[in-house]
């Protein structure tokens, strides 16, 4: 089954919901960056939770998740987008313990819990929007929820959630935001509260087999979801050999020589996706002769 997200309406338009599947897109994460299980479930839960947030934006708009707890993963980074396209990384993919008292991977002790989630929004405006709120818990789950309260003012409840196989592979991943309009109404609110409390974990329900449609309805009650869209999600970065060399070209050609003279090549990786972009020492004097002409 393909990753996908859905948005949706509820109890005529008093609850904006959104729910998807990351499994494919959290398992390409892991395999490019080689993440132990704790450092998968983190990484993935904030991807998760990052793309659906990318799908509340609307045109070419974007934003960037960053994450430091003061933990030994370090920070957490994810850009995503309206496209449903995600990517992200860890400072130290190679961080696991042992299961925490409930069970479950301890996210919270890689993460920290002494540090800030930052968003920053780029809405093709002049200026960036940010926003930053102080990590709670450090499952992110509620840090997310925490963020939409404090920081937009719209109360949430978001779940995300990763399994992994033995083997390190992602076995399910996924979430849902629910967000409650000004309307609601308090019959409505006691509901919800009701349901999140009695669902499994969003992530044995994927493992399940549930579509992110069902997890709705299991959230909000058959009969009552407006599914308004749906989105493939899928892991993406935006690099390319051509943006590296661009990059290299704005050094500048004194700077491109004393690459040449020290390195004779040069090799540029992609911070998220662990791709590897190659010069060599011919291609970085075609690169040097371009900065050179640039400063003409």
């Amino acid at each position: 089954m393909s990753d996908y997200l859905v948005k949706a309406l509820a109890y005529d338009g008093q609850v904006r919901a959104y729910a998807v599947r990351t499994t494919t897109t959290v398992g390409e994460a892991q395999r490019r960056h080689q993440t132990w299980p704790t450092a998968s479930a983190a990484l993935g839960r904030a991807m998760t939770a990052g793309v659906m947030m990318g799908a509340m934006l609307k045109g070419n708009s974007k934003l960037t998740i960053k994450i430091e707890g003061g933990g030994p993963l370090g920070a957490i980074m994810v850009d995503s987008n309206a496209q449903g396209e995600v990517r992200g990384y860890v400072t130290n993919p190679q961080v696991h313990f042992d299961l925490n008292q409930y069970g479950k991977l301890d996210v919270a002790r890689a993460v920290g819990t002494n540090g800030t989630l930052t968003i920053v929004k780029d809405l093709g405006l002049r200026d960036f929007f940010t926003g930053q709120v102080p990590l709670v818990s450090g499952e992110l789950g509620e840090d997310f929820t925490y963020y939409f309260v404090s920081s937009e003012q719209v109360p949430s409840s978001v779940g995300v959630g990763v399994l992994v196989n033995p083997d390190h592979t992602i076995l399910a991943a996924g979430g849902f935001i629910i967000q409650l309009m000004p309307n609601t109404e308090e019959q409505t609110i006691h509901e919800i509260e009701r349901r999140l409390q009695a669902i499994p974990p969003v992530s044995k329900m994927i493992e399940k087999g549930a579509t992110p449609e069902e997890i709705l309805e299991e959230l909000l009650g058959k009969g009552n979801v407006k599914i308004l869209e749906t989105l493939p999600v899928a892991f993406v970065c935006s690099c390319s050999r051509e943006r590296i060399a661009n990059a290299l070209i704005s050094l500048g050609p004194e700077e491109i020589q004393a690459i040449i003279d020290e390195e004779g090549q040069a090799e540029a990786m992609c911070h998220f996706c662990n791709e590897a972009y190659h010069f060599t020492t011919r291609e970085l004097y075609e690169l040097k002769k371009m900065a050179e002409s640039s400063t003409e």
